[in-house]
């Protein structure tokens, strides 16, 4: 195999008539002054729009038959189950134009095969559990970055996961808790109206169960704010955030937390004064927030169980001893397969210099700097 050739770099610049971007979407001719946009090609949108409708229309029917026909429904929470039926539209439009792109896609297929591939699983039975606790649960490669974003993070992602697995079955009638006195203290759980559990609602578990939300709230806030105080402060982050996809996601997170800790507060303390304005406000951003998910930053909940699966794709390379190595000085780059896999979406996305994949880092730079020795420098007298 031969080196690329030197003004290789410069081919892949995209000419001043391209007509369409790196996912196949056609440009859209802006005013004089603005930037260009991308505009969704109308198959992919049709696709997009007949997923979201049907996913949206499932959850309806589970909802409908999840709480026994609307018998365990609270039509008191009919706002919050509203948004999460826009939700599961929304997140089933975005993914669906998000795999149809040509790199998205090829990391949606090898992703979820290596997920549900046997052969992976006989050659390493405990990959999985291990990378979906350390990668997708703890987050681990985050502490390399700043333990204290670890942390952050961490909390986050736990408050957020309690709090959905308390909010989501409860919106929809999954949940219910009832007492045969109408007052307590003695409470059941019923899932789908069958009893789970009973418990006294003076003791640790009765605490537990009817204040998960405020444990929630307690773990978001912290993590959320230290994430905002970073981006006030830190002048990486400052250059390249936005406002509405960098801030908005965790001042909405923080006026949920404080907003449901207030209820509580409210309830307890004020004996219900000021608890209506504090529950409309309290809904109205769980409402936002739960419609802006699939179209903010927070969408990348829904993408990261396919990273899992490119690393379970790339560990089981290494397994099998498929080490690519730099062409040039032939220093160890990655596995071979996921080489191959990455000139491949080059090739897709009609970048016409995927040669450079089987290159290291270092040897890129020397290349680079090569060609522009010879085929630029020159030309300066």
């Amino acid at each position: 195999m031969t080196e690329p050739p030197e003004a290789s770099a410069a081919a892949a610049q995209p000419g001043p008539g391209a007509s369409t971007d790196a996912a196949g979407a056609a440009i859209v001719p802006p005013p004089d002054g603005e930037p260009a946009r991308a505009t969704v090609p109308r198959s992919v949108n049709a696709r997009a729009t007949a997923a979201g409708v049907i996913v949206s229309l499932v959850l309806i029917v589970a909802i409908v038959l999840g709480s026994r026909f609307l018998e365990n429904f609270d039509s008191a929470l009919l706002p919050y189950a509203v948004a999460t039926v826009f939700l599961a539209f929304g997140v089933a439009y975005r993914y669906t134009v998000w795999v149809s792109a040509p790199g998205a896609r090829r990391l949606f297929k090898k992703g979820w095969g290596s997920l549900f591939s046997a052969e992976n699983f006989r050659q390493a039975p405990t990959a999985l559990p291990k990378m979906i606790a350390t990668y997708l649960g703890f987050q681990k490669f985050l502490g390399a970055r700043s333990h204290a974003r670890w942390a952050a993070h961490q909390l986050i992602f736990w408050g957020c996961i309690l709090a959905s697995l308390i909010t989501f079955p409860l919106t929809w009638g999954w949940f219910t808790f009832t007492s045969g006195s109408g007052s307590g203290p003695g409470y059941e759980m019923r899932i789908w109206g069958f009893k789970i559990i009973g418990f006294d609602s003076l003791d640790v578990l009765g605490w537990l169960m009817f204040h998960g939300l405020d444990i929630a709230a307690v773990l978001v806030i912290p993590g959320a704010s230290y994430f905002l105080w970073r981006r006030m402060k830190d002048r990486g982050a400052i250059t390249g955030q936005r406002f509405g996809y960098d801030l908005v996601p965790l001042i909405a997170l923080i006026v949920i937390s404080v907003t449901g800790l207030l209820l509580t507060f409210s309830s307890i303390f004020l004996h219900g004064g000021g608890y209506e304005f504090l529950a409309i406000l309290h809904m109205v951003s769980v409402v936002f927030t739960l419609i802006y998910i699939p179209f903010g930053k927070f969408f990348h909940i829904v993408q990261r169980p396919a990273a899992v699966g490119m690393q379970l794709f790339k560990y089981t390379g290494r397994q099998d001893q498929e080490v690519f190595s730099c062409r040039r000085c032939e220093e160890p780059i990655d596995t071979a397969p996921y080489v191959e896999n990455l000139r491949g979406t080059m090739r897709d996305l009609r970048l016409d210099f995927d040669e450079w994949a089987e290159y290291c880092p270092r040897c890129k730079r020397v290349l680079r700097g090569n060609a522009y020795l010879s085929q630029v420098k020159k030309g300066f007298k």
